[in-house]
């Protein structure tokens, strides 16, 4: 696939004031994308605490999940250093406010995370697992779906998590930390249902984590790198995928803008709400030419199945 200024950096296609303009820092536009998150995660629940019905567990479980993905995508955010303007208040953020949340450490998601971003186009790649084996068939597409919404993966994920609360002390100091955290947020969250004498609330939450919130990151993978024009290419214009979602898949699987995943490989320090106006400025400028932009996430399953 020959593809115009390949040999363009986006930064040297890009002027300086687009430069500046998309690397900006805002307090801000990432407070509030983190008060929508928890705003969302509270509604879910409160949802079904009024309306208990299956109907109402099955809408909070999605919800949740995906809200749990955006928490993960918050962890992401804050170790690039590119969510709030001051280190602090992305170490605090990334921690207290999203990572603990899931059992997530920051510092030791970065350093597979950097691998990634230093690797991706190469055998070498630490996340090439996750997306090696499509295009897949659609029965296999299927049971990994099945897997992740009946508890399979999760439950994986559960036992991890366990293994580690059960060797505490022998874990390294950022383990312990993120250990002492999750628990602490996890038994504060408890204790409020309880209070609130709904301690079953608890149970959408974990199981969600365990479900909903599994399928959401493996269809986020799948988005990213799965099936792509060469995944062996270093040129993420190849081996990395911008998928254009909808509405309701920014509420339901892919949070926020965060699908905007080749632009966030071209420059890192880009934060994600910045990431369409960097689509479109790069557009502009014909450094996508030759390059499909996928609508969605239907279209999406149609190229990673064939």
């Amino acid at each position: 696939m020959l593809i115009r200024k390949i040999k363009l950096t986006c930064m040297q296609v890009l002027s300086p004031a687009d430069i500046k303009k998309v690397t900006a820092k805002s307090n801000s536009k990432a407070a509030l994308i983190l008060a929508y998150d928890w705003l969302l995660i509270a509604g879910a629940f409160v949802l079904v605490a009024k309306f208990p019905s299956v109907l109402s567990v099955l809408a909070a479980s999605f919800v949740i999940g995906a809200r749990q993905l955006a928490l993960g995508i918050i962890v992401h955010e804050t170790g690039h250093q590119s969510f709030f303007q001051q280190k602090a208040a992305n170490e605090l953020v990334g921690s207290w406010l999203s990572g603990y949340w899931i059992f997530s450490s920051q510092r030791n998601y970065m350093k597979g995370h950097i691998k990634h971003h230093r690797l991706a186009g190469t055998v070498e790649d630490p996340d090439l697992k996750n997306y090696q084996a499509y295009p897949v068939s659609k029965k296999s597409l299927q049971r990994k779906i099945l897997r992740d919404l009946s508890g399979q993966t999760g439950w994986r994920r559960l036992k991890s998590i366990g293994r580690s609360i059960r060797h505490y002390r022998s874990l390294d100091k950022e383990s312990q930390k993120t250990v002492r955290g999750g628990l602490i947020v996890n038994l504060a969250l408890f204790s409020l249902f309880i209070y609130l004498q709904v301690p079953w609330l608890m149970l959408i939450w974990v199981g969600a984590f365990a479900s909903t919130h599994m399928l959401c990151t493996r269809l986020r993978q799948v988005a990213e790198h799965a099936a792509v024009p060469d995944l062996y290419n270093k040129d993420a214009r190849l081996n990395t995928r911008t998928l254009i979602t909808h509405w309701w898949e920014r509420l339901l699987i892919a949070p926020h803008q965060i699908s905007f995943h080749m632009e966030h490989h071209l420059m890192p320090s880009v934060p994600m709400y910045h990431l369409p106006l960097m689509h479109r400025l790069l557009a502009e400028q014909g450094y996508f030419e030759n390059i499909t932009f996928i609508r969605g996430f239907i279209p999406l399953f149609k190229k990673v199945t064939q």
